[in-house]
């Protein structure tokens, strides 16, 4: 075979290598039809994601406040305030706090001598005769269940009978008409001695509160007036230290008892010195703890009012009001049993914060646009400041329900 010949059967390709080395229409046609039906997926897809960030976000949307209200420091330099006792008179009014203890000890008696003492109690005097009230002198003699004598140790008056026909009562304090362990007694019921044949004999009563106690004759250890003293003055203090725990113990919530604000009453006839076994001496102290009681509330709003410029009367709070000083004017002339008004100062530097009224703040802010904030805010002097955001950030407005907004008011502790 020439080579011309095999040149040509070379170049000369078969009909099916010409079928595959040309380019099939039909093909080209299907590549770019799933082409494009990806990119439709693809593009139906991102839609899908950004219709689920879009509801999610309208579903999680919402708005959070954190305010800081709005706090003050003003010193009080014994602000002089009154009270009354009764709270239907406008103004400030106390609660009298009144409790009742004993307290004793014992001590080494010296040279033993002959002493005589009185036994002594508190009685409880009633007036059911009528509405008038009655004097009764000091050492006015009752007679009690026990036969024995009594007297009263100071004038009093038994209030009349009330509207309701309650009879009025009056506590006095009485000791024996003799001397002796005789006169000690349980409790007892007495009657006027000085009423007898009288329609007032059984319309006057009296009735004892606790024993009657200290009657003594004989030969007793003698104390010395020093021993006395420093004796009675350690009972008084742990006396009153267990009466003010007992009563700080009770006082209800919302109500302010001041360390300076209770006195402790016991009076010559409530000390007595028995005499013991192994020539020893008992000291038996009794006292009531009195203490005027505070609305919180209401003596918070009394300070605003008095040391705050331009008050507005929106509610405060003062959370280290219990710390101020208080001081009872004319103290020394006051009957804490009988006390109606008192006068007294306050001293100290109370912080002063501001409470929010978050109920009104989000109604006021519903469905509000965001550029409203500022001029909202500048509507509530109780507010010295707010950090504001907005879910998602593109929102302009506020949410229109209010569970969808957050308040946080950052009140001092």
């Amino acid at each position: 075979m020439s080579r011309n010949l095999l040149q040509d059967m070379v170049r000369v390709k078969s009909p099916v290598a010409r079928r595959e080395t040309q380019s099939n229409p039909y093909e080209t046609k299907q590549n770019k039809k799933g082409k494009e039906s990806k990119y439709r997926i693809y593009f139906v897809a991102l839609i899908s994601v950004v219709f689920l960030l879009f509801a999610l976000s309208f579903l999680f949307s919402g708005a959070k406040i954190v305010i800081t209200p709005k706090i003050r420091e003003i010193p009080l330099n014994s602000e002089n305030l009154s009270a009354a006792k009764d709270p239907n008179i406008p103004g400030l009014s106390f609660d009298l706090v009144v409790i009742s203890g004993e307290e004793n000890k014992t001590i080494q008696g010296g040279e033993e001598k002959e002493v005589e003492i009185s036994a002594k109690g508190v009685v409880l005097i009633y007036n059911s005769y009528s509405s008038s009230s009655q004097v009764l002198d000091i050492n006015t003699r009752l007679e009690g269940s026990n036969g024995k004598i009594y007297k009263t140790d100071k004038k009093i008056t038994v209030p009349g009978m009330t509207k309701d026909d309650k009879a009025g009562s009056v506590e006095v304090g009485i000791y024996g008409a003799d001397t002796g362990e005789e006169y000690n007694s349980t409790p007892l019921d007495f009657k006027i001695f000085g009423f007898k044949n009288t329609p007032k004999y059984s319309k006057f009563y009296g009735r004892s509160k606790g024993e009657i106690t200290g009657g003594f004759k004989g030969k007793s250890p003698i104390v010395s007036s020093l021993e006395k003293t420093s004796a009675v003055s350690e009972l008084k203090a742990v006396l009153e230290t267990k009466l003010l725990k007992k009563v700080t113990d009770q006082i209800p919530s919302g109500f302010i008892l001041f360390k300076d604000a209770v006195f402790l009453d016991i009076d010559d006839k409530n000390i007595n010195f028995s005499p013991d076994k192994d020539n020893k001496v008992l000291i038996s102290i009794k006292g009531t703890l009195y203490g005027f009681l505070f609305d919180e509330k209401e003596l918070t709003k009394k300070i605003a009012q008095d040391i705050i410029e331009k008050y507005d009367g929106n509610e405060v709070y003062m959370p280290n009001i219990r710390n101020l000083i208080f001081s009872l004017n004319d103290k020394e002339n006051i009957s804490s049993a009988d006390v109606k008004n008192i006068n007294f100062a306050l001293s100290g530097t109370p912080k002063i914060i501001w409470k929010v009224d978050e109920v009104k703040f989000i109604s006021d802010i519903l469905g509000q646009k965001k550029i409203n904030f500022n001029a909202i805010l500048s509507q509530y002097p109780s507010i010295d400041s707010a950090q504001l955001t907005i879910r998602p950030f593109w929102k302009s407005s506020f949410p229109e329900k209010s569970d969808s907004i957050q308040i946080i008011v950052n009140y001092p502790k």
